[in-house]
C-alpha cells in the first residue's frame, strides 16, 4: 500500500536554483537527498524590474545595479548555507537586451555567480518539469500557463508527458511597455491588446485542437497574484492561505475582472492580494488570462507554487543523476509527504502498522461513516505522520503534528485537503475535536465531520499498535444493529492493544451510534 522504500535517504548536496526574472530575482535552496530527491530549505525574492526602460532595448546602469544588488543578498543567502553548486537562469530581459552580456559578466566579476541564458524552449520545459512534480496530474491534458514578464509560456502536459512547448513573447511588461495603455485602461485599449494576443496565439489554438483541456495550472507571480486577489475578494485570509493547488473558476474569475480592469493605479494600489510591485502591469496578466479563458472555453485555473527555479533543479537531477532520480514516478503527494516524514525523523514501523490499521477500519467501514475515496488517501497520510511531532517533542506531539503538516508545504493538496490531515493527525490522542478548539472551530462545518470521522479511525487504530511491537497481524470488523465488534489477531498477550483501543474507541462508537468491541485471537508464528 505504502509502496516506497524502506531506506532512508540522506543528505549529499545543496543546491541554489536562480530564476532571473523581467521583473523579479528568486533563488530557491534545496537540499539533494542520495535517492535523488530534493527537499527546500530556504528561498529569497527579490523585485528588480530589469526591463524599466522597455524589453529588447539595453538594459539601463540603474536596472544593472539593482539586479547586481540583488544577486550580491542572493549570493550570502547561498554562502550562508554553503551550497555545493548555483545554477543561474536568465530569461527575457536579460536573453534579449542589447548589453545583457555586460551585465552577465559583471555578474561573474562582482558577485562571482555565472549566469545562462536560456532560450524560450527550454524555459517553458523547466517550467512543465516543475508542475509535473509540484501538482498532482491525471493521463488527461491541461494548459500550463507562466505570465512572466518578457515572455509567457504555454505547456500542453499530463502527469507523463508533454505535448506542446511554446514561449511566446507577449509577457505583462512587454505588452504595457508596446500598447502604454492609459490609467485606468480603455476599452478600446482593451480591445487592441486581445486582437494581439489573437494573433499572437495561433500556434496555442492549433494545439489545443489537437489536446483539449478545460483547465489552466498558472505558475509565477502574476497568476499567483490573481489567485490571491480573488480569494481575498472572497474574505479569505490571504495572509496565511497556501497558495499551491488554489483553484478558481471561470465565473470566480470573470465576476472579479469586472470589478477590477477598471481600476485606476490608486485603486489598484488598495486590492488584498495584490503585490504592490505589480501594480502597473498585472492589467495585461487579467486581460491575457480573460481571452483565453473566452476563446478556449477554459473552466478553471489551478496555481502551482512551482516554476522555472524547480525546473531547473529537476533538470539538474535529470542530467546528473541519470538512473538514480524518479521525481516524476511518483505521485507529488505521496513523495511531499514521505519528504515530510523523513525530515521529521518518524517511528516508520509503528506508523505503518498504525496505517495499515486504519485502512482496513475505512474499508470495513467507508458506507456506514458516510466516508469516500478521497478520504481513504488522506486517512492513510494523516496516519503515516501522525507521530511526526515527536521530532519537535513528546510533549503535546499530537499538536506539533498539526503545526508541521500545515506549515510544510505539502505539494499536491488543497487547503482543505492540508487541513483534514493535519487535525486528523491532531486528533490522534487526547482530546476529541471540540468547538472551543480555535483552528478546528473556524474550518468549515462539512470538512469538521470529514476530521471528526476519519479520527474516530486513527484513534482506534493507534491503540492498537499501543505498545508499538507490532503485535496486530489483522483484524476484521463484523458489524451488527447494536455492536460493532473488531477482531484482532495477535502474536502476544493482546491486553495492552484491546486497553489502547478501547480508550480511544468512544468517539468511533459516538459516530456509528453503537457500541464498538473488541475481541482478539492470538495467532502462532511458523518459523
Amino acid at each position: 500500500m505504502i509502496g516506497l522504500s524502506v531506506n532512508t535517504p540522506s543528505p549529499i548536496k545543496k543546491i541554489a536554483a536562480i530564476d532571473l526574472g523581467t521583473n523579479s530575482f528568486h533563488v530557491v535552496v534545496v537540499e539533494i537527498m542520495s535517492d535523488g530527491s530534493f527537499r527546500r530549505i530556504d528561498d529569497l525574492k527579490e523585485m528588480v524590474v530589469l526591463a524599466k526602460e522597455g524589453i529588447g532595448r539595453r538594459l539601463s546602469l540603474e536596472a544593472m545595479n539593482r539586479g547586481l544588488s540583488a544577486l550580491q543578498k542572493i549570493k550570502i543567502l547561498c554562502d550562508s548555507y554553503q551550497v555545493d553548486q548555483i545554477l543561474a537562469y536568465a530569461t527575457s530581459a536579460i536573453r534579449e537586451a542589447e548589453n545583457g552580456g555586460v551585465f552577465i559578466q559583471r555578474s561573474i566579476d562582482e558577485v562571482g555567480i555565472k549566469i545562462i541564458a536560456i532560450p524560450g524552449s527550454m524555459e517553458a520545459e523547466l517550467i512543465g518539469f516543475a508542475v509535473q512534480h509540484g501538482l498532482s496530474l491525471d493521463d488527461k491534458p491541461v494548459l500550463i500557463v507562466d505570465i512572466g514578464g518578457g515572455s509567457v509560456e504555454f505547456i500542453l502536459a499530463n502527469k507523463n508527458q508533454f505535448y506542446f512547448l511554446k514561449s511566446l513573447k507577449i509577457g505583462v511588461s512587454r505588452m504595457m511597455d508596446q500598447f502604454k495603455p492609459n490609467d485606468p485602461i480603455s476599452f478600446e485599449q482593451i480591445d487592441q491588446i486581445q486582437d494581439y494576443y489573437k494573433q499572437s496565439l495561433l500556434s496555442v489554438q492549433e494545439a489545443l485542437s489537437h489536446w483539449p483541456t478545460e483547465h489552466i495550472i498558472g505558475s509565477s507571480g502574476t497568476m499567483q497574484n490573481i489567485a490571491s486577489m480573488i480569494a481575498a475578494d472572497h474574505g479569505v485570509d490571504v495572509a496565511s492561505f497556501a497558495l499551491n493547488e488554489r483553484c478558481f473558476s471561470r465565473e470566480d474569475f470573470i465576476g472579479f475582472y469586472d470589478s477590477f480592469i477598471g481600476l485606476n493605479r490608486f485603486e489598484r494600489q488598495r486590492i488584498p492580494g495584490l503585490d504592490e510591485k505589480r501594480v502597473d502591469f498585472i492589467n495585461t496578466g487579467m486581460i491575457l488570462l480573460r481571452y483565453l479563458m473566452d476563446e478556449f472555453s477554459l473552466k478553471s485555473v489551478r496555481i502551482s507554487t512551482q516554476a522555472l527555479r524547480e525546473g531547473m533543479i529537476i533538470r539538474y537531477l535529470k542530467k546528473e543523476f541519470v538512473g538514480l532520480y524518479r521525481g516524476a514516478t511518483f505521485d507529488p503527494r505521496r513523495r511531499s509527504v514521505f519528504e515530510l516524514l523523513r525530515k521529521c525523523n518518524w517511528h516508520e514501523q509503528h506508523s505503518r502498522q498504525v496505517t495499515n490499521l486504519a485502512i482496513k477500519l475505512f474499508d470495513a467501514l467507508q458506507v456506514s461513516l458516510k466516508l469516500n475515496v478521497e478520504d481513504r488517501e488522506l486517512l492513510e497520510y494523516a496516519s503515516l505522520m501522525h507521530d511526526i511531532g515527536y521530532h519537535i517533542s513528546h510533549s503535546k506531539h499530537h499538536k506539533h503534528a498539526l503545526y508541521l503538516i500545515l506549515n510544510a508545504d505539502l505539494k499536491g493538496f488543497r487547503e482543505e485537503e492540508i487541513a483534514i490531515m493535519g487535525h486528523v493527525a491532531r486528533y490522534h490522542r487526547r482530546s476529541t475535536p471540540k468547538k472551543r478548539h480555535e483552528e478546528f472551530s473556524t474550518l468549515p462545518k462539512d470538512i469538521q465531520k470529514r476530521i471528526i470521522r476519519l479520527s474516530s479511525l486513527l484513534r482506534v487504530a493507534d491503540g492498537l499498535d499501543r505498545s508499538h511491537y507490532q503485535n496486530v497481524q489483522d483484524l476484521r470488523v463484523d458489524l451488527g444493529n447494536k455492536t460493532c465488534t473488531i477482531f484482532i489477531q495477535t502474536i502476544d498477550d493482546p491486553s495492552l492493544e484491546i486497553w489502547g483501543a478501547m480508550r480511544k474507541s468512544h468517539l468511533l462508537s459516538e459516530m456509528l451510534k453503537i457500541k464498538v468491541k473488541i475481541v482478539a485471537r492470538k495467532i502462532s508464528l511458523c518459523l
